[in-house]
């Protein structure tokens, strides 16, 4: 385990939101879904559901969102990513992969108008650009959210206004070369 992967590990848990060492908090490499730089992107390309966006790298759309529309929530299968903004994006993995974070994978993206590039990824060793740990806020949605964050979910509230994160997407990169 890193440095940095243990000082965010001990942030979490004095938040409250310690991370299990142990069989439950590492990944199963078998149940991984193979993610690459060519499984993001353009926003556009993707689904838009209530100011975010879906998309399945297994091809499993429908259930995608037939959870990400559901007014009760639901797990969202395999393959299932979820973006908010361009730089930033999760992946939903094979259950059991790690029970921790209900399957999640985070990815931090560098992104171009050439297309994505995975700069970080993984579990509590994604940080984004302000500091925030993605498993972090993530962790907090309530069960029946699938870890996905929105303003009622139970996460704490982003620190930007919904026309700052609509300009982000605006400005995906990615867009450009289309």
């Amino acid at each position: 385990m890193t440095k940095t992967c243990r000082a965010v590990i001990g942030l979490l848990a004095i938040c409250g939101l310690a991370i299990p060492i142990g069989a439950s908090a590492i990944a199963d490499s078998g149940k991984q879904v193979d993610v690459s730089d060519a499984s993001f992107r353009c926003l556009e390309q993707m689904t838009p559901v209530r100011g975010f966006f879906v998309a399945n790298v297994l091809g499993d759309l429908s259930d995608t969102l037939k959870v990400a529309n559901s007014p009760t929530g639901g797990r969202y299968p395999p393959g299932s990513v979820v973006q908010l903004i361009p730089g930033e994006a999760m992946v939903k993995h094979q259950q059991g992969w790690n029970a921790a974070t209900n399957d999640w994978e985070f990815f931090e993206l560098d992104n171009s108008p050439a297309g994505s590039r995975i700069k970080v990824r993984g579990v509590a060793e994604v940080v984004n650009k302000f500091g925030g740990n993605c498993f972090g806020c993530h962790a907090r949605a309530r069960p029946e959210w699938d870890s996905i964050c929105e303003t009622d979910h139970g996460c704490l509230p982003l620190p930007f206004t919904r026309e700052q994160i609509i300009a982000a997407q605006k400005a995906d990169p990615r867009c450009t070369a289309q």
